[in-house]
């Protein structure tokens, strides 16, 4: 039956096709949540799991057209990850602690690189131009699974903030080691292993004018957004110079993360209106959903099985193990060593690598980039690896960080950690459970804004019962009293 709805499906014309496609991924996606909450796995993994189960090599409901024409869908949601990553670049923020944020950001991605270039190189002995640019790539964090696992959590606090700031930057430092190390490789590729100066600083001066327009766009957009402008229309100027910018990139050939991360960033400086963000957070659900879906579709088990013979005779499925393997030894060991260095605390120090496992969005952006850059087995061998180990990591990647806020304390799930309060009186009297409790319902009512006045009021009404209640408790006599 399922073979037959393919067949229906790659009949049909485009555009029912892509529709009903959507749906499915949509669907699918949304029911694998189902599972893995089961399984207390973030979402993320759940929408890879189901891309992987709606693509060729599972049920193969999603016909390869439609795949190969929803390319689009990784930089849209780049743009919208990018973009909100920016809120947490506030000035007044990284005057406070941006040396050592910098300081975390270069250890950890250096290291990951360094060490995967080590084992690539100088143990498998595979291509110089190869190796280089898998190991640049190796830098890169995936800032969609993790913003979404800390959405999720509702995690806060220094770890929290850390985390979003290396995240953020990690990008950037990825995105400048992937532009030299792809000058490097192709220089070696065709001046037999020499290359001039200005095919390093030509990659550079690209990134830093993208991210001199992101800041215009950002300027921009805080123009075009008065106060008075209503919520709706905010949202719609917001995505329209998001998909504006997105598009220029695209056709420029250029990624736009690192613009649209100064875009949020020039924007939340600028007006101090985190409101938008918000906005956007409720608007991006969905695209994010279809994004780890479409990385999923895209997994090709066959490749992986056989040898390139441009890089070496190493099996690719050997070569992304130890990728997948000794990057994540090199960023713990890097986001360790920069905490230690800066004196962070003790559960940053600890725990701050195991959040930064996460691989996917840059990644593998990148590293499209670079096989149509590369051409030949080169490119077809560096694009399976890092999708082939990016859904790994996508598997195991949310869960590690999700595990790694559980243990720096950053979210719980008790009542007592969500809203501590005094458990004695002003008279240091211990006080009954009924009033702790009635003490925690107030403090996480006043942090959720009503949305009906009429849920509002439901609210007032349960909070003026169960103090009644408790006051009956403490003196049974007004209780009698009051039914005289």
């Amino acid at each position: 039956m399922l073979s037959g709805l393919h067949e229906a499906l790659a009949g049909t014309s485009q555009v029912a096709s892509i529709i009903i496609s959507v749906a499915f991924m949509l669907l699918f996606g949304f029911a694998m949540t189902r599972i893995t909450k089961l399984l207390k796995l973030p979402n993320v993994t759940a929408y890879i799991l189901a891309g992987i189960l709606i693509g060729p090599y599972c049920l193969g409901l999603i016909p390869q057209r439609i795949i190969d024409g929803m390319d689009f869908l990784s930089d849209i949601a780049l743009a919208f990850i990018a973009f909100s990553t920016g809120e947490f670049f506030r000035f007044s923020t990284l005057k406070k602690s941006g040396a050592k944020v910098m300081v975390i950001t270069v250890c950890e991605a250096l290291l990951a690189s360094v060490v995967v270039f080590i084992v690539t190189f100088f143990v498998l002995r595979l291509d110089l131009a190869f190796s280089i640019v898998l190991a640049a790539l190796a830098s890169a964090t995936a800032p969609a699974s993790t913003v979404m696992t800390i959405r999720q959590t509702g995690a806060k606090g220094d770890f929290v903030d850390t985390l979003l700031q290396v995240v953020a930057l990690d990008d950037i430092v990825g995105l400048v080691a992937y532009s030299i190390a792809i000058s490097v490789a192709v220089s070696s590729k065709t001046g037999a292993g020499a290359f001039h100066v200005w095919d390093i600083i030509r990659p550079l001066l690209i990134n830093i004018g993208v991210f001199a327009l992101g800041g215009v766009f950002g300027f921009l957009m805080k123009l075009m957004m008065p106060k008075k402008r209503s919520t709706d229309n905010r949202l719609i100027i917001s995505i329209a110079l998001l998909f504006s910018f997105c598009g220029i990139c695209t056709l420029l050939d250029i990624s736009p993360l690192l613009g649209c991360m100064s875009m949020g960033t020039v924007y939340i400086n600028i007006t101090d209106d985190d409101k938008l963000f918000k906005q956007l957070n409720y608007f991006s659900p969905p695209l994010l959903l279809l994004f780890f879906v479409r990385s999923g579709l895209n997994f090709k088990l066959d490749v992986l099985v056989n040898s390139s013979g441009s890089i070496g005779t190493t099996p690719l499925i050997v070569i992304g193990i130890l990728y997948f393997f000794f990057r994540i030894v090199g960023k713990y060991a890097g986001a360790f060593l920069g905490c230690l260095a800066v004196g962070k605390p003790k559960e940053t120090r600890n725990y701050l690598g195991l959040a930064l496992i996460p691989q996917a969005g840059v990644a593998i952006g990148l590293a499209a980039l670079g096989a149509r850059t590369l051409g030949g087995d080169d490119g077809v061998a560096l694009n399976t690896i890092i999708l082939a180990s990016s859904v790994l990591y996508e598997l195991i990647g949310p869960a590690c960080a999700k595990l790694a806020l559980y243990l720096s304390h950053s979210y719980s799930t008790k009542l007592e950690d969500l809203a501590p309060v005094e458990t004695t009186t002003e008279t240091g009297q211990p006080k009954t459970a009924v009033e702790l409790l009635i003490e925690r319902i107030k403090k996480i009512q006043e942090t959720i804004p009503p949305h009906e006045l009429h849920a509002h009021e439901d609210e007032a009404a349960f909070t003026e019962a169960a103090e009644q209640y408790a006051a009956d408790l403490v003196d049974p006599r007004k209780r009698r009293m009051a039914k005289k």
